[in-house]
């Protein structure tokens, strides 16, 4: 059985792999798989302050956007009552992730299929 050789990591390779673990969606262990590298090994780096995503210039920063909640609209037209269920029409939707990653859906898809595939792909 062959020894693996000890890698070794630069300062600039840690900043970047410690960089990645702060995007949303993003954890440790997908950013070690990446690298092939212990996720405790990232762990480990992400405790030094000079690697701490929080610390570094251009992090990942919690923002809060604007909403406004007005009146309900009355002058809606009513929905008619139906006697069997409709096919969903072919429609699209577009979903930006972080890191400029995008998802699209066209056709008649299934809300809580795309839902539940969303939450598989971000966690």
């Amino acid at each position: 059985m062959s020894r693996r050789k000890k890698r070794f990591w630069s300062d600039e390779e840690k900043l970047e792999i410690c960089r990645q673990t702060a995007y949303p969606g993003v954890s440790v262990a997908q950013v070690a798989r990446r690298y092939a590298v212990n996720a405790n090994l990232i762990f480990k780096w992400l405790k030094e302050p000079r690697f701490a995503p929080d610390l570094i210039e251009g992090s990942a920063e919690t923002v809060f956007l604007p909403v406004e909640v007005g009146p309900p609209n009355f002058e809606a037209e009513p929905v008619p009552e139906l006697s069997e269920p409709v096919a969903p029409s072919p429609g699209r939707i577009e979903i930006e992730l972080a890191g400029g990653h995008r998802i699209s859906a066209e056709g008649g898809f299934d809300p809580e299929v795309l839902a539940r595939l969303l939450k598989g792909i971000l966690s």
